[in-house]
């Protein structure tokens, strides 16, 4: 693609008018191995796009360029973000487990410009002759730090081995690594570091302390919550079942909370996220897996309800709130004679719930599947005017509609949702039966 193309499509499709300090670092980059360090939120995506849409050419019916991601939610995020910059010039394909393979074998059947995936599964494509790589001149290793932590480096390693045209390889990782990879040539790479700039960070956030009387914490947690007023927030735990536990308890408490770990369905943390984004459910209960790689929007304040394992999980919950410039707080519940980590730094003093005074609450808000999307030709434009004409409601009531391929979700007021539901059962979208429940 040219810069031009690349600028303005950023431009126009994704509303950004001017490039970060760490995007035009990366635009002015001519080196053909670059490592970019920089943090969750600081826009790396469009950072490493504008070294890997220039070095794709037109389609010549090849594999050109592939970006191999640690988790299914990033491979969805990058693939959607290259997508809107490619628009109209390149085929980007998105690959990873938890969903259709038969939806993916379709999309391979004309090859992609771009691939996007997780390790295991784009090998699997390969293995079974459904994608080739030897064409390919550019790739991206997407937060490689993570993909060590996940035990991907040889699955990675042999993608690799097969590509036997490469001119630009990224590395882009969110902590400082001690070795580079060993399957592809980095030699004399140049550095792009945005970890301790200003901008990297994001906006102004505040580290604070919050004294638990009990080693439980449950209470101090929900006095916490509900002082906060129901801003975005997502409170992390260190285990799978204390995060099932904690999500128990703030439920039974009656606080609008969501879960989030790697033992759900695909389509369970998806719906958590939705939830999530849309303010159904704006407080979440995560394990480290919510720490990075997922496509929220504004998060107002971490809690560390469980002491980070390492500093590099201190620095990536963190990374969750203040991103983009935005301010954010931070919160570390502390129960008496607590081991608190040497990283684990607290500067703004003490949070006290019970002597904080309540933010307002919101208004509650519900979440609307559809099971019909983009794929089925249904637009933003025609579930607003389906639920304005058909459900009655004005289309300021409607909040966010995330659409998918083949669903949708869409945010209503609590106040109204019954009503609509009732309402619309059997009714059609553009000569369309779709079936509508609420996402829970």
């Amino acid at each position: 693609m040219t810069r031009k193309e690349i600028a303005d499509n950023i431009r126009s499709r994704l509303g950004i008018e001017n490039l970060n300090a760490m995007q035009r670092a990366m635009e002015r980059q001519s080196s053909k191995h670059i490592v970019l360090l920089a943090p969750t939120g600081s826009g790396k995506t469009v950072g490493f796009a504008l070294q890997l849409l220039r070095a794709t050419g037109r389609p010549d019916g090849r594999v050109q360029a592939v970006v191999i991601a640690p988790s299914r939610e990033l491979v969805i995020q990058t693939a959607e973000v290259l997508r809107r910059i490619a628009a109209g010039v390149l085929k980007v394909s998105a690959l990873y487990g938890g969903h259709s393979v038969e939806e993916e074998k379709a999309t391979l059947s004309v090859a992609p410009d771009i691939v996007v995936a997780t390790p295991g599964r784009l090998l699997d494509h390969m293995r079974r002759g459904r994608v080739d790589v030897s064409a390919v001149r550019a790739l991206v290793l997407d937060e490689y730090d993570k993909s060590l932590e996940l035990g991907f480096q040889d699955d990675m390693r042999s993608i690799v081995r097969r590509m036997r045209s490469l001119s630009l390889v990224v590395l882009t990782s969110a902590t400082q690594l001690s070795e580079l990879p060993d399957f592809v040539d980095l030699g004399g790479a140049a550095t792009v570091d945005f970890r301790g700039t200003d901008e990297g960070a994001g906006g102004a956030v505040s580290l604070r302390r919050v004294l638990s009387p009990s080693p439980d914490k449950l209470e101090t947690l929900e006095a916490l919550l509900r002082a906060m007023g129901g801003e975005r927030t997502i409170v992390f735990v260190n285990y799978r079942d204390a995060a099932e536990r904690v999500f128990g308890a703030m439920k039974r408490a009656g606080l609008p909370v969501g879960l989030y770990h790697g033992g759900l369905d695909q389509i369970d943390r998806d719906k958590a996220i939705v939830r999530f984004n849309n303010g159904t459910t704006p407080l979440l209960v995560s394990t480290d897996l919510g720490s990075r790689g997922l496509d929220i929007d504004t998060v107002q304040a971490v809690v560390h309800y469980h002491m980070p394992s390492t500093a590099e999980v201190w620095t990536h919950r963190n990374g969750r709130t203040g991103r983009m410039g935005a301010s954010g707080e931070v919160f570390v519940i502390e129960s008496a004679k607590e081991d608190v980590p040497e990283f684990v730094s607290t500067p703004d003093g003490d949070f006290d719930p019970a002597a904080a005074v309540p933010a307002e609450s919101r208004e509650a808000v519900a979440t609307l599947f559809f099971d019909a999307g983009k794929k089925d030709k249904i637009s933003r434009g025609d579930i607003v005017g389906f639920l304005c004409q058909q459900g009655g409601i004005d289309a300021r009531q409607i909040g966010k509609i995330d659409l998918r391929d083949r669903c949708a979700y869409v945010a209503v007021p609590r106040a109204v949702a019954a009503r609509l539901l009732a309402d619309l059962g059997g009714k059609k979208i553009k000569g369309r039966k779709v079936r509508i429940s609420e996402a829970r």
